[in-house]
């Protein structure tokens, strides 16, 4: 074979070598560029299209927790600590109502934005398992409805002040925005300050519990707060007996928040209705017929 015909086959041989290697180079950079893509979108700031944030002490049955929700839910416990009260508290469980309710595939398509804010630890505390005499107790849990008196950020700030004054210290542990963001505060496992002197009047008798001698007995021990920012037309007014009314975006991520929960609806409630003080009229011009239609679209009995 003459040279010529051994350096047409070298040449060749080294083209498809080369080729081979622009070849490999060329996918490994598309596809550090795609696991680069795919890391950016799953990193995303706390406020997002929504994780799985279910209500721990109210849940029928364990729910997949996102890796996102268990760090969200580590930075609250660090930021937070518990504050001793007069009366020291034994951690204790609100007794759910199990076997009763599963979300819906309305639910599952429903997607509100969310945020988790850290309260100061001034204004919650842990809920118990006896009261101030020492009886046990163990009531079944209820759900308060609220709204803010003002913005959602002006309770927020409210509720990250140091707030050393007993009869000053208040807290919800979720708010729903304007614009349907749910905003959580406190923990449900922990004691939310979002009803002072009041009682729960339902099937099973007169409820309240008091933790602390100091004040009067309420519903906060067995209570999950939820309130609505109110209206801007009703900022900062007081004796008004309504208003414009609440967003359709707060309807929804309302009755979405509460039908993780097994909660049943003769336990959902209002401040104005616990409330003991006769000053608590929230939340006004609250649509029930409303929100229970939506809740039933997002659970349903199993």
């Amino acid at each position: 074979m003459i040279f010529s015909d051994w350096l047409k086959r070298f040449i060749f041989i080294l083209l498809i070598v080369v080729s081979l290697f622009v070849s490999l180079f060329v996918f490994g950079m598309r596809h550090k560029e795609q696991s680069g893509n795919l890391v950016s979108t799953v990193t995303g700031p706390v406020v997002g299209e929504y994780p799985m944030m279910s209500v721990p002490s109210f849940a029928s049955s364990p729910q997949q927790v996102t890796t996102q929700k268990k760090s969200l839910e580590q930075k609250i416990l660090q930021q937070t600590a518990v504050k001793e009260k007069s009366v020291s508290p034994t951690p204790a469980k609100i007794k759910p109502v199990y076997g009763g309710y599963v979300t819906t595939a309305a639910f599952a398509i429903y997607k509100p934005r969310y945020q988790v804010v850290a309260v100061n630890p001034t204004n919650y505390g842990d809920r118990y398992s006896t009261d101030v005499n020492g009886n046990p107790v163990n009531n079944q849990a209820i759900i308060v409805l609220h709204e803010t008196s003002n913005s959602a950020s002006s309770a927020i700030n409210f509720f990250k002040n140091t707030n050393n004054d007993e009869n000053v210290q208040a807290s919800y542990h979720a708010l729903i925005a304007l614009d349907g963001r749910v905003i959580y505060l406190v923990p449900p496992d922990k004691r939310a300050f979002g009803a002072g002197n009041s009682v729960f009047d339902g099937g099973n008798g007169v409820e309240t519990v008091q933790t602390n001698p100091n004040l009067p007995p309420s519903v906060n021990n067995f209570a999950y707060h939820v309130s609505l920012e109110t209206p801007p037309d009703a900022w900062g007014k007081e004796n008004i007996t309504g208003h414009s009314g609440y967003t359709d975006a707060q309807y929804n991520s309302l009755a979405w928040l509460i039908a993780q929960s097994q909660v049943p609806d003769d336990r959902i409630t209002t401040h104005k209705a616990v409330d003991r003080s006769g000053r608590k009229v929230d939340p006004l011009s609250f649509d029930f017929d409303k929100f229970f239609n939506l809740l039933h679209r997002f659970r349903t009995l199993a």
